[in-house]
């Protein structure tokens, strides 16, 4: 998670952590959050992204990642 919505510091850091780690998914975060509307953003939806005039927040990003089962 971050505060911020510059892809630089979201989609590129989570991509490149996924390159790099074979034992990682990424799973869609909106799913843990269903209570909120809009949030969806990224790859197939799958990343979190709060906005201030859509959410009155501030700009937070979240990329749910687990280990994959043995």
């Amino acid at each position: 998670m971050t505060c911020s919505p510059h892809l630089d510091e979201t989609d590129v850091i989570v991509r490149r952590v996924l390159a790099e780690r074979e034992d990682l998914e990424l799973l869609r975060a909106p799913d843990y959050l269903d209570e909120v509307p809009d949030l969806a953003a990224g790859p197939e939806g799958k990343y979190v992204q709060f906005w201030p005039h859509v959410h009155g927040t501030d700009a937070m990003f979240l990329a749910l990642l687990r280990r994959k089962p043995e």
